[in-house]
Formats: structure tokens, sequence, C-alpha cells
């Protein structure tokens, strides 16, 4: 737990260095843009999608009984809408995970750690499959669980849960990659497990605040890498 609190802390004071405050609004921005731009063109076929789906179950006669046989558009375009914010979310943390991570690992690397030897571990295949499934099974796991939305304490633990794994499958191998080699960044996920789920449970919060989610994935990343290689660090000193 103080490992994971002393990652935090670390990336809020990198977090203000010109260097990253350059990286901060872009990828939210890309993200934000790439999805409004596929709304407006895919728009009419989601909606029909929608009520596709929803003529297919037991909801579609009560709706149309209900009070809300007028507001069932404004339903459907409400529920597209949320869920556009998490796809936004995810978006850009992809996009910092992918393009941004090399220069923020290189700025704390050299700042906190500059002994630390470069074994290049990981590699830009690497890079992009492990990003690839850690949002393919992110998306798998929000899909398999929507019917647990139906129950209240499900609804506020599952968001949370899979943003977790989300955070750690996807920025602990890009926080590694350069620096460790391919042993060694399987044994820091595996005797770091639980601080990294941690950590990205506690990061993964931050999606739900207003404004704060802007600029979230950025310090979701440098959270993770102050974390990773101070593990990393640790490991070399015990098995030197």
């Amino acid at each position: 737990m103080n490992s994971v609190i002393a990652a935090l802390l670390a990336a809020l004071k990198t977090f203000f260095h010109p260097k990253m405050l350059a990286l901060v609004l872009w990828p939210m921005l890309l993200a934000t843009v790439l999805w409004v731009g596929a709304a407006f063109i895919f728009w009419g076929s989601w909606m029909g999608a929608m009520s596709g789906l929803l003529q297919q179950t037991g909801l579609e006669q009560w709706v149309a009984q209900g009070f809300l046989a007028v507001a069932t558009h404004y339903v459907i375009a409400t529920v597209l809408v949320l869920l556009l914010l998490p796809a936004i979310f995810v978006t850009a943390l992809l996009i910092t995970a992918i393009f941004a991570m090399p220069t923020m690992v290189n700025h704390v690397a050299q700042r906190h750690y500059p002994a630390l030897e470069c074994r290049q571990g990981g590699t830009t295949v690497g890079n992009v499959s492990n990003a690839v499934i850690a949002v393919a099974v992110y998306c798998l796991g929000w899909i398999i669980s929507l019917p647990l939305w139906l129950f209240t304490p499900f609804a506020l633990v599952l968001p949370i849960v899979l943003m977790a794994y989300l955070n750690q499958r996807l920025f602990r191998y890009d926080a590694l990659a350069e620096h460790a080699s391919r042993e060694e960044i399987d044994q820091v996920v595996e005797r770091a497990s639980g601080k990294l789920y941690l950590l990205g449970a506690l990061a993964g919060l931050l999606q739900f605040v207003p404004l704060l989610n802007f600029i979230a994935p950025v310090y979701v990343a440098l959270a993770f890498i102050h974390l990773c290689l101070d593990e990393l660090n640790e490991l070399r000193l015990q098995t030197a």
C-alpha cells in the first residue's frame, strides 16, 4: 500500500513538469474528436441498432405501453451518450499507452532512476499487442457483466474492477519495456500483481471525476511508471 501511495504522490510531482503538461490534453482531445466524428457519421445506425435490440427484449412491450413510449427515442440517445463517455476515456488511455509512454518513461527514468540499466525486454509489437489484448478483455468483461449492472452494488463495483484490470494491463508492459528484460517483466508483474491492481483501481476512480478525467490518462501512466520502475529497481537490488 505504501508503495502505491508513493507512486501516486511521485506521479503528482512529475505531472507538473512542462514536458508532461505538454502531453496532458491531446490524448483526450484526440479520443473525443475520433468518437464525436464517429457519432456524427454513424449515429443513425447506432440508434437503429439500439432500437432493434430493444425490440428483441421483453422491455419493448413495456416501453411501448408505458409512459416512456413517447420518450423512447430520447432514452436510447441518452444511453448512447453514456456509452460514448467510457469509450472516449478508454481510447485516451490507449493513445497514451501507445504514443506517449516512451517520452514519459524516459523522463521519469532520467530524473529518478538514472542508474537503472536499459535491457530492452519489450518491443513495439509487444506494446501494441498488449494494448489490444487489454482493451479487448476490458470490453468483453464490460459486455458480459452488463446484466449485473441491474443490481446496485455491482453497478458501483464493476466499473472500478474493470478499470483496475485495464489500467494495470495497459501500462505495466510499457512502463517496463525499455528498462527490464523479458524475464524481469514477468517477475515484476508476478511479485507486484496486487500493487498493480490496487493502483489501477485507485487511478480508475479519476474516470468518474469531471474535468480530472481529462488529465487522468497521463497521470495514471506516470503513476504506473513510478511504481514499475521502483519495483524493478528493488528486484535488481535483491538479486544483485
